[in-house]
């Protein structure tokens, strides 16, 4: 588990392919890896990732075709910026939200726009995962905690604050730039215990009848 606050920005410094899938080497810029041990979690841009070798200033970790299909880092190529976050422990300050580190769709950049000091960003997640995303809610880009401004449809927008854009890899982003984005494992659990013993069965997603037939309406 992590909170979604980024200890560093790393790059990836080599992609290996291995029996169809990939092992990626990140070299991790002032994030001290001296506490870490092999087999540990390390969040790579929101994905949690296990460190299968380690060096003084840089990991290895396999990266399986699930992964490569559902995230950013299929597109990654030698160079590649990366926010960079280690595991909870149990001292660890809880600044931002749980966060699981198992993506669940990529987004884009619609917009970029200064905002005082700051910068407003838009982003279109994809439709599957609109309704789990809510005004003032948490969302997680990339691995960064943030805060939902707004939301209409499927676009929402995020304020950038000037620490938070010199510290991670969103100060590299434009309009058309791919995110990772894992919504708040919250409204995740809340609509499977919504349908209830539907959940097992094949079915769609939260419904008015289906709100009806659970007593959320009189």
């Amino acid at each position: 588990m992590f909170t979604g606050i980024i200890l560093a920005v790393g790059k990836i410094s080599a992609i290996e392919q291995k029996a169809g899938d990939c092992r990626l080497t990140v070299t991790t810029g002032k994030l001290s890896l001296h506490d870490v041990a092999l087999g540990d979690s390390i969040a790579v841009n929101g994905v949690c990732l296990t460190a299968v070798e380690l060096g003084e200033n840089h990991f290895c970790a396999d990266v399986s075709n699930e992964t490569l299909s559902r995230t950013i880092l299929n597109n990654a190529t030698v160079g590649t910026p990366v926010n960079l976050e280690l595991a909870l422990t149990p001292s660890t300050r809880l600044g931002g939200h749980i966060v699981s580190g198992h993506v669940d769709g990529i987004g884009t950049v619609t917009d970029k726009q200064a905002d005082g000091r700051s910068f407003r960003f838009k982003f279109k997640a994809p439709d599957n995962l609109a309704k789990y995303i809510a005004e003032k809610g948490s969302i997680c880009i990339n691995g960064i905690s943030l805060t939902v401004n707004e939301v209409d449809g499927a676009v929402f927008s995020v304020n950038i604050v000037p620490h938070t854009l010199k510290e991670t890899t969103l100060s590299n982003a434009a309009v058309g730039t791919k995110v990772n984005l894992e919504v708040d494992l919250l409204a995740r659990y809340i609509e499977r215990l919504i349908k209830g013993d539907a959940a097992a069965k094949s079915c769609g997603g939260i419904t008015e009848e289906l709100l009806q037939n659970s007593g959320f309406f009189g």
